[in-house]
């Protein structure tokens, strides 16, 4: 089964995990499953219209899916999908 691999700011959301098994055949859907167990991460990682966060990056396998098909990208039963926030500011 997949793993999505939560950064720490957000493992509060997850009873502290820092990895989630989700059910997937894509990107979508394991993004999906992931706020289906954990309600509480929807907020961070979707805007109120339904839309994948701009700051919210998605990886699998160290693949950036936004060179791939996006949310459409294939994920196998032994893939890694990892969210990273990007970080701002400094001078």
């Amino acid at each position: 089964m997949p793993k999505i691999q939560i950064p720490t700011p957000l493992r509060q959301y997850t009873g502290k995990q820092g990895a989630v098994e989700v059910k997937a055949g894509t990107v979508a859907d394991a993004l999906s499953d992931l706020v289906a167990q954990h309600p509480d991460l929807r907020r961070h990682l979707y805007s109120d219209d339904g839309k994948l966060r701009a700051f919210v990056n998605v990886y699998v396998n160290d693949e950036d899916v936004r060179y791939l098909q996006k949310d459409a990208t294939v994920v196998g039963e032994d893939d890694s999908l990892s969210i990273v926030p990007s970080i701002a500011g400094g001078r």
